[in-house]
């Protein structure tokens, strides 16, 4: 009776770099569980603090700026901005000028969810730098700006 012939580590191609999409994912999910709280605790799903946020920052936005701001599909986006304008969130009107064009908007309703936000998120952040190290948070912000611009570049660079 011949045994298979045992495979040892060595043998096993060995990869070359950490699986950095699963490590952006487990950070992003560790960085959420921070702010989790603070948006159930105002109703709100991760979604559509994402739609808050980003309109609260830029003004009016098309559903498809949304879409790349906020990294929802559109498919998804359509269903969200429908519970939140049920809830009163967002409003939604059309262009004069192009009637199948759509332009969404907070309502004060979420302005002022954003206010009442606004020094609980700013609590949050400063928690973080005490754990972490401000100057982690900062080296982090600008290697993320970094790659998310570089991979953006590529992007538009294979573009035809």
């Amino acid at each position: 009776m011949q045994m298979a012939p045992s495979r040892s580590r060595t043998s096993t191609p060995r990869t070359m770099h950490r699986n950095l999409p699963m490590l952006l994912l487990r950070a992003r999910e560790l960085m959420m569980a921070r702010f989790r709280p603070l948006l159930t605790a105002q109703g709100l799903t991760e979604q559509q603090w994402r739609v808050i946020r980003a309109l609260h920052e830029n003004g009016p936005l098309e559903p498809r700026e949304l879409c790349a701001l906020c990294t929802i599909s559109s498919p998804s986006l359509a269903g969200v901005l429908a519970r939140m304008e049920d809830l009163g969130h967002v409003t939604k009107a059309r262009f004069e000028d192009d009637q199948r064009r759509v332009r969404v908007s907070l309502t004060a309703q979420s302005a002022q969810i954003v206010e009442r936000m606004a020094p609980l998120l700013e609590a949050e952040y400063r928690a973080l730098e005490k754990q972490v190290g401000a100057k982690v948070v900062e080296d982090l912000y600008v290697a993320v700006d970094a790659l998310i611009k570089e991979l953006d570049s590529d992007k538009d660079a294979e573009a035809p």
